[in-house]
């Protein structure tokens, strides 16, 4: 436990960002797993939608710290790519 009183601080601080970005990480997975499953059940039309709406969740973790831009491109493009995928199916 912490002696100094910023440092007290400095952990109060950094738990209530840990829970918040945990949420934002756990939504990003739903949303992630729902282009899957949309992808491989072979519904293209549902996939590209949801891959609209988890670049936009993606890119919003980015911006707010929550996840590193490059990890968030990679997997918006994966994403993509599955969507892609069912889509030529």
């Amino acid at each position: 436990m912490a002696n100094i009183k910023s440092q007290i601080k400095r952990n109060r601080q950094n738990e209530r960002a840990r829970e918040r970005n945990k949420a934002v990480r756990t939504a990003l997975k739903t949303a992630s797993k729902k282009v899957r499953l949309a992808a491989a059940e072979g519904d293209s039309k549902a996939a590209t939608q949801l891959v609209g709406a988890a670049a936009r969740a993606h890119d919003k973790a980015a911006s707010r710290g929550a996840l590193h831009k490059r990890t968030a491109a990679r997997n918006k493009s994966r994403l993509a790519k599955a969507a892609n995928r069912a889509a030529s199916e």
